[in-house]
């Protein structure tokens, strides 16, 4: 092993059922440096992670660390080897002290109790010196932003390891000034020796950051890079798996038109720390799509718009009436479906049947005391099981037993069964076999030639260009440019993804 790697992992296999999430990955850390770890979804990141520090074991594949072979069975055996991560979601205890939180489990202790000064004072210690921050560790971490509970993680876990900090998307949830913060945090860190892994999906955090770059895609080794020799738009082309100027055609077929009269918009509607003000129209009998990269607001859009999540500011405006306050019931009462992207967690409910699942959104629009008729029930199932081709031996089948296309398509029935006027559809093919994807496709373009309006998200960009009329891309959360007609092609979205081409110091074009 070449002694100037800190961490090395060689050769890293690891297969779940049916899914093969890393491949003969090779992953080299130094010391002193930040390295990030780039990939969509499905790439084999948090994979990747899990392995290092010890939360999955490898099919295959050597660790090193420091020369050493390493094979770390739990996440506290590769605390005690010196590999600790910080995860987007701080795990810590918020009413605890700071100090307590920091050295939980591992208290300084006193003929056999707690001895609290020396505590406090090397909390304070570690924190000034480490990470340069001066506050109160004695006071609960409930009263701290989330910025600080981030840093208090951070200590937590440079106090802990020996030369590895794993960061898992750490700026998700931190406004512009926190992250420069934790940026002046990082960059002391790796002057003292400590090799960092980032994971992010900020392109422009990722190339201030880092040092070297690494770029997994299903489960593959993509290529190592040096930052400053690796450009925005190669980057996005290796992640996404296509070369610049491939599958540039334009979308040949544009959909009827149903007049210029909005179903909806919406003015500079927010929510901090998802996404930033965005400003949309879809129109009836159009398909709107939005594109970017993992992580650049895509979902969260989607369900600010069916009102999962509440707004900060801004208005949303449906059919002409604006919407004070959206919950996902009254999205249903103004003619909203959506298909979540996520479909086994926030989809389908696995221990009831195709038809429970596909009347659960209907029965919620006619309320719970007007029960529709077990006759009624069956009808509508079987209209959209036929006109879906979804493949079961029975309405009665229970949901989880089928495919994840004929799932995805219950789903989709489960909608359509409402009489929608707009169906947001976040990923309606992702991990779904192709005929499934052909029927899913080819369904979208007959609904919206009917007059529905569609708003459509996936990472297939070849997809989007074949199905939408418009594009609106967006990038770390930032609505950052538009594209139509002669336009609308996967070398101009990917272009305008890498070179964030409309941002201003606003944040909105």
């Amino acid at each position: 092993m070449n002694s100037e790697y800190m961490l090395k992992a060689e050769n890293i296999s690891k297969a779940f059922p049916g899914v093969k999430a890393l491949s003969d990955v090779d992953f080299c850390l130094r010391k002193g440096e930040i390295h990030s770890l780039m990939g969509e979804n499905g790439a084999g990141k948090s994979t990747l992670i899990k392995v290092l520090t010890g939360i999955c074991e490898k099919d295959q594949g050597q660790i090193f660390l420091e020369n050493q072979l390493i094979n770390p069975g739990t996440a506290e055996e590769a605390q005690r080897l010196g590999i600790s991560t910080v995860y987007q979601e701080v795990n810590l205890c918020e009413n605890l002290s700071v100090a307590e939180n920091i050295f939980i489990g591992r208290e300084p202790k006193k003929k056999g109790k707690i001895d609290w000064k020396e505590m406090y004072q090397k909390a304070d210690q570690l924190l000034k010196e480490s990470l340069n921050i001066d506050i109160d560790v004695k006071q609960t971490l409930s009263s701290y932003s989330t910025a600080i509970q981030q840093m208090v993680a951070i200590a937590r876990a440079v106090d802990i390891s020996s030369g590895v900090l794993i960061l898992d998307e750490p700026t998700s949830s931190l406004d512009n000034n926190e992250v420069k913060k934790l940026f002046e945090v990082m960059r002391n860190l790796k002057s003292k020796g400590m090799g960092i892994i980032f994971v992010s999906h900020f392109l422009d955090q990722v190339f201030e950051i880092s040092d070297r770059i690494t770029v997994l895609r299903n489960g593959q080794l993509i290529g190592e890079y040096q930052t400053n020799q690796l450009s925005r738009t190669d980057l996005v082309s290796k992640m996404i798996g296509k070369e610049w100027g491939e599958s540039s055609n334009t979308r040949k077929k544009n959909a009827p038109k149903f007049g210029e009269r909005s179903f909806l918009r919406t003015n500079r509607l927010e929510k901090k720390g998802s996404i930033n003000p965005i400003d949309l129209t879809i129109k009836k009998g159009e398909v709107l799509g939005l594109a970017g990269l993992l992580g650049s607001g895509r979902t969260e859009t989607a369900k600010l718009l069916f009102g999962i999540d509440s707004s900060d500011e801004g208005v949303l405006v449906i059919d002409n009436n604006e919407i004070k306050s959206m919950n996902p019931r009254l999205a249903i009462e103004k003619g909203l479906g959506f298909c979540p992207e996520d479909r086994k967690v926030e989809g389908i409910v696995g221990e009831l049947t195709i038809r429970e699942n596909i009347m659960l959104a209907l029965q919620t629009k006619k309320g719970m005391f007007n029960y529709i008729p077990m006759k009624d029930q069956r009808v509508i199932a079987q209209k959209y099981i036929e006109l879906l081709n979804i493949k079961t031996p029975s309405m009665e089948q229970r949901i989880e037993n089928l495919s994840g296309g004929n799932q995805q398509k219950v789903i989709l029935a489960r909608w359509l069964a409402t009489n929608p006027k707009l169906l947001i559809l976040d990923e309606p093919t992702r991990g779904i076999d192709v005929g499934s994807k052909a029927e899913i496709r080819k369904l979208i373009l007959e609904l919206a030639a009917e007059g529905m309006s569609i708003l459509f998200i996936s990472a297939e960009l070849e997809e989007m260009v074949a199905c939408c009329d418009r594009v609106i891309v967006l990038r770390d959360r930032y609505q950052i440019g538009q594209l139509e007609g002669e336009q609308m092609s996967v070398s101009n979205i990917m272009e305008m993804i890498a070179e964030g081409a409309g941002v201003v110091e606003a944040g909105i074009k």
